[in-house]
């Protein structure tokens, strides 16, 4: 989000932009919506990511309150990330993003 703007300030439209923008930021938001996931397994689903790029990626999420971390007291200690109620405000995008993405894969095929 833009440093010297408070976010009352700033065009709502680019206040999501900003919180969705980056390579993985809506794959970790699909995955998370299927339910909470540890940290390996989301590093595994997401392919060629890598361990500083999604530890970034998930830190961000959180400090906009998109997801939350949940650390159990085990040994090994045990990760999970799920999305918190904002956080779930955004499934319906992401449905919405995955449906025209199917309409257009069909009328790309079509030409």
């Amino acid at each position: 989000m833009a440093k010297a703007m408070a976010i009352a300030e700033q065009c709502p439209m680019e206040i999501g932009l900003n919180i969705l923008s980056g390579k993985w930021k809506l794959r970790i938001l699909w995955h998370l919506s299927k339910g909470a996931v540890r940290f390996n397994e989301l590093q595994r689903l997401l392919g060629e990511i890598t361990t500083k790029t999604l530890t970034q990626q998930l830190r961000e999420l959180e400090e906009q309150h998109i997801l939350q971390r949940v650390v159990y007291p085990e040994r090994p200690p045990k990760v999970e990330y799920s999305l918190t109620e904002l956080g779930l405000t955004i499934l319906p995008v992401l449905q919405a993003l995955c449906d025209w993405g199917t309409a257009y894969q069909a009328a790309a095929a079509g030409k």
